[in-house]
């Protein structure tokens, strides 16, 4: 009977589970995952988690009773530590060896580290994961001060969640705008507004430079200054987790490499999710941190290990909420694509739009749901919409196609 094993027990983990089943496969299943968590969704966690309103049933994706339903043995608390490719064998921390057919790496992310002094204190969190929530929510607390260092999604929703809470939020950004990795100027300028009229205060261009306490946290230096601070938030991006892939031998240049079928370069090892880098629509090789990706490219990863391999070509699509605002992307921007700007900030419902060569390569959307729905399908179609015609409020965007 065939065995497939699977490392990581996320979203991409699960979907691959559920592919598996739906497609008839009928061997073994068995999915490891290094926490004491069946698997859940991340993205609350920064957001309604955080806030209170999210109950922590309601993150996980799966009853407790689905796995034994769907004949899948689920190993939790399991970490891995070396594949063995020549002997289809996969070594746990504890000792215990399992044996594979097919094998799927869905290891996700880690969180990158601020290596500045005092960056060991206590009082200096991260957030990637449910006991990180957990061990944010003593101090996080009406009238402490936040520091978030980082001006990125996590940074920006950890700010908007304690601004809500009555937290004296300062965000250290060390780029010149708020999300520049991730959004255009427009987008920028208009989060600074938001979050400065809810009362946070933004310091750009600012890096920080070391944390200070007696016992724990209790200043930030940052711009040669010295900011008081009950607590620290860091959001600086995370790591792909490709060293148990890395050690095995299979290729890795910033995640674990995959081609469009989500095979890695051993034929029997399959990845998906955060910890990969693929080719994508564009021909580019990229490694996406998103939802999406991790359902779509886990879909593809489960049917290559059926024998039935598909081509991965989908729009990837990711957001964020902040305050009362949800910002929906689809679709990679670069910095020389043509802008089209439809709508008015002011009213905190636009879009921003994305030409290359004349057609629609990707679209921000700020509480616009048409935007965003139809520029996934334009993106998809590559479609070429004229900038007049995007930018006209009293098109529909129905009519764009």
């Amino acid at each position: 009977m065939t065995q497939i094993l699977i490392i990581g027990a996320g979203q991409a983990g699960l979907t691959a589970v559920q592919t598996l089943r739906g497609e008839g496969f009928d061997g073994a299943i068995t999915m490891l995952g290094d926490e004491s968590f069946a698997p859940y969704q991340r993205p609350p966690l920064s957001k309604a988690y955080l806030l209170g309103a999210f109950a922590r049933e309601r993150l996980f994706l799966k009853p407790d009773a689905f796995y034994a339903q769907a004949g899948c043995e689920l190993l939790l608390n399991a970490r891995a530590e070396a594949i063995d490719r020549a002997a289809h064998t996969v070594r746990l921390a504890d000792g215990r060896v399992l044996a594979y057919d097919k094998l799927m790496l869905a290891t996700g992310t880690r969180v990158r580290k601020l290596t500045c002094p005092g960056a060991d204190l206590p009082g200096v969190f991260y957030l990637r994961d449910i006991a990180d929530v957990d061990a944010i929510q003593p101090v996080f607390t009406a009238g402490a001060k936040l520091a978030v260092v980082g001006g990125g999604y996590i940074g920006l929703e950890v700010a908007a969640v304690g601004a809500k809470r009555g937290l004296d939020v300062t965000v250290f950004e060390a780029m010149d705008r708020l999300m520049a990795r991730a959004v255009s100027p427009a987008v920028s300028a208009f989060y600074k507004t938001e979050h400065e009229k809810a009362g946070v205060k933004l310091l750009l261009n600012t890096g920080v430079e070391a944390f200070e306490g007696a016992g724990k946290i209790e200043v930030v230096r940052a711009g040669g200054v010295r900011h008081p601070a009950d607590m620290v938030l860091v959001g600086i991006g995370v790591l792909p987790n490709d060293t148990l892939a890395r050690d095995a031998g299979l290729a890795c240049d910033d995640g674990i490499v995959v081609d469009r079928s989500a095979m890695t370069s051993d034929p029997d090892i399959f990845a998906a999710g955060d910890c990969t880098r693929h080719h994508g629509r564009e021909g580019v090789a990229i490694r996406l941190e998103c939802v999406q990706n991790a359902i779509d490219q886990a879909k593809h990863a489960a049917l290559a290990m059926l024998g039935r391999p598909q081509t991965y070509s989908e729009v990837p699509w990711f957001w964020s909420d902040q305050y009362d605002l949800k910002l929906q992307m689809a679709g990679l921007a670069r910095p020389d694509d043509t802008i089209i700007l439809r709508g008015d900030p002011v009213s905190r419902k636009f879009a921003v739009f994305h030409l290359r060569d004349g057609k629609v390569a990707a679209v921000e959307a700020v509480n616009a749901g048409p935007e965003y729905l139809m520029g996934r399908k334009l993106i998809a179609a590559n479609a070429a919409v004229p900038p007049e015609k995007l930018a006209d409020m009293s098109i529909a965007m129905k009519d764009m196609l």
